[in-house]
């Protein structure tokens, strides 16, 4: 099961506890028509045949495909070229 770590919890949790986003939310991370890349997305909810990760209280809701992908990968945030906060998927140590 993919694994969050202690900055990517706090990331998620931001994202996902801003004003007019319901306390249900989550961050889920698709694989849109089987493509080679992920989509992320804040959602209200889980769809149906999503896997949700909790950690910490913060919520991710992997689709069939992402939760396979990422089953043995963890979750991180860093910086892309221009200093924004990005996510990271990496291995598991």
């Amino acid at each position: 099961m993919l694994v969050l770590t202690p900055k990517a919890v706090d990331v998620v949790r931001d994202i996902t506890t801003q004003q007019g986003v319901p306390p249900e939310a989550g961050l889920r991370i698709s694989t849109p028509d089987n493509a080679q890349s992920f989509e992320l997305a804040i959602t209200e909810a889980p769809a149906a045949d999503d896997e949700v990760v909790v950690a910490e209280g913060a919520r991710v809701f992997l689709d069939q495909d992402s939760a396979a992908f990422l089953d043995d990968k963890v979750l991180d945030t860093g910086l892309d070229a221009k200093g924004n906060t990005a996510f990271v998927i990496g291995p598991r140590p």
